[in-house]
């Protein structure tokens, strides 16, 4: 039997499943920051932390918002990691009482420049692979390292033709 390819052994995420697993994140982090169990406010990881970032943010009622841009992956091949954007550091500071949030932890590498920049933030993602799942603080769903997971921004819906009969 031949291997799946990547895209084979996916796991699509529908815009209602982010909403609801990104909520579920909100509700980890409720009462979680250091201030008072307050956050000062929240970072998202371009680009796909964006949307849970978003939705936490509501949640969790911040309305001091920024993002950080780490550019690691080309399509679907993951080099070497590096901020394009940073947030407002007089804002951020040494990120003790920011939530950073991003949709997904696969390697690390994205984590690893984001913690450098800011060592005391709370990284939380929506979604976690074994490799690196001990890089983020908070987690919803670990989903296994050979999986590739599909996001709704990154679909269309169009018609798939049934598995058995036409």
């Amino acid at each position: 039997m031949q291997e799946p390819l990547p895209h084979e052994k996916g796991f699509h995420v529908s815009w209602d499943q982010l909403h609801r697993d990104a909520r579920a994140l909100a509700w980890r982090l409720d009462g979680k920051g250091p201030d008072a169990g307050a956050w000062r406010a929240v970072v998202a990881i371009t680009r796909g932390g964006m949307a849970p970032a978003m939705i936490v943010a509501r949640e969790l009622d911040i309305r001091t918002v920024d993002t950080i841009s780490v550019k690691s992956y080309d399509h679907q091949t993951q080099g070497a990691a590096h901020i394009l954007k940073s947030p407002d550091m007089e804002i951020i500071g040494d990120g003790t009482g920011i939530l950073v949030v991003d949709d997904l932890v696969d390697t690390g590498r994205t984590l690893d420049v984001v913690r450098a920049h800011m060592p005391k933030a709370h990284i939380a993602t929506v979604y976690a692979k074994p490799m690196a799942k001990d890089r983020v603080d908070s987690f919803v769903t670990e989903v296994s390292q050979d999986t590739w997971i599909f996001f709704p921004w990154d679909l269309a819906l169009q018609y798939v033709q049934p598995y058995r009969g036409t």
